[in-house]
């Protein structure tokens, strides 16, 4: 018998190839550097800008916002 109440995952790294994450990342620095912007800040930034709820299942994805916040804190 199917079960038809299971959730699907999302593939990895459907979410890195989105344009609005993609424009969100782009973006990520400035808004680090000019509000100083911890990581959990900077996340719930990036989701709201990409129309998004969340993006950490997705590993690609989070990775890429780490490389781009991590860039930002360091600069």
């Amino acid at each position: 018998m199917k079960n038809t109440n299971q959730q699907t995952k999302p593939i990895s790294g459907q979410i890195a190839y989105d344009p609005a994450f993609l424009s969100a990342l782009e973006g990520l620095q400035s808004f680090v550097l000019e509000t100083g912007a911890d990581l959990d800040m900077a996340y719930d930034w990036v989701a709201d800008q990409s129309n998004m709820n969340s993006f950490v299942h997705d590993l690609m994805a989070f990775d890429m916002f780490y490389d781009v916040y991590s860039e930002a804190t360091n600069a």
